[in-house]
């Protein structure tokens, strides 16, 4: 028993053993150990938490998968803040010190981490204000000027992931989404109207070719009842009449080019089974005749 006692006093006594100080702040390897445990528990358990709340809270009242994500996000953001103050605190370390140490860092750092703290705060403003969501479809330029589409699928401190139609995931500066132009496909509703260009032969019904139009969209099932599908006759061009097909759909809002197939191949087949005819692009050449022993090159 005296063994034992003797093992924990030395125990007790070499964790206890100041290592170096901050201030008036003693750092033992006890209140380092502390630390590093406490930290870590913290992040654990507030991202632990974080998908409790988005995954099964929020989800059994019919949150929207935007908002479920951005109200967990930032009550983790302010369970780590008010955690790691009451660690710090309970570490018996010295705040004032702390904070001094933090000024003096931000003068010194401040300038290589005007990047990340720009992205964070961008990252903030877009959760708090959410002009773009989790789930939303968006078109935005990225750092090279190239435009990307895809489905926002996570926000996090510094970047947000795009998912591609591709499987590929680019990783957008939160800043990017700030300060430049982003098109959001869904930010109201996820219906959205597509414009389908075809051309027709100018010896054809435009009744006709009107009636067969709406029929192939309304025999797909990607495309809207409500709004009603529509057409417009758009130009009249050098080898065609051009019709405009407008729909609306939300099936088909990431795969706007299978919606464009697969119309494309119906309105074909119907055309054809009508004899309605798409022109191919030609010109008419005209050619003068030149009187017989004249110069074709001469202004006379």
């Amino acid at each position: 028993m005296e063994t034992l006692k003797n093992f924990y006093l030395s125990a007790r006594e070499f964790l206890d053993h100041p290592l170096f100080k901050l201030g008036n702040s003693a750092f033992t390897l006890s209140t380092i150990l502390y630390l590093v445990i406490s930290i870590t528990l913290l992040f654990y358990l507030s991202s632990k938490l974080k998908k409790l709340l988005q995954n099964r809270i929020l989800a059994k009242y019919n949150v929207e998968v935007g908002v479920r994500q951005a109200i967990s996000t930032i009550l983790r953001y302010v369970i780590v803040v008010v955690g790691l103050v009451v660690i710090i605190q309970t570490a018996g370390i010295d705040l004032s010190f702390i904070t001094i140490l933090a000024g003096a860092l931000g003068v010194g750092i401040g300038f290589g981490l005007q990047n990340i703290t720009n992205n964070f705060v961008s990252g903030i403003v877009i959760l708090i204000e959410r002009p773009v969501k989790v789930g939303d479809r968006i078109e935005v330029n990225t750092t090279s000027g190239e435009k990307v589409n895809g489905d926002v699928i996570n926000i996090s401190a510094r970047a947000t992931t795009i998912l591609t139609n591709d499987n590929i995931a680019i990783i957008v500066p939160n800043s990017n989404l700030i300060t430049s132009a982003v098109i959001n496909w869904s930010y109201n509703d996820r219906r959205v109207r597509f414009n389908f260009v075809v051309p027709v032969h100018y010896d054809e019904d435009p009744e006709v070719v009107k009636k067969l139009l709406l029929e192939v969209a309304r025999e797909n099932e990607g495309v809207l009842n409500n709004p009603i599908p529509d057409v417009l006759l758009d130009e009249f061009a050098d080898s065609s009449i051009k019709y405009i097909l407008r729909v609306w759909t939300t099936r088909y809002i990431q795969k706007p080019g299978v919606l464009r197939s697969q119309l494309y191949y119906a309105i074909a087949k119907k055309f054809r089974e009508n004899n309605i005819t798409i022109p191919y692009h030609q010109l008419d050449l005209y050619l003068k005749e030149v009187p017989a022993g004249k110069n074709p090159g001469s202004k006379e």
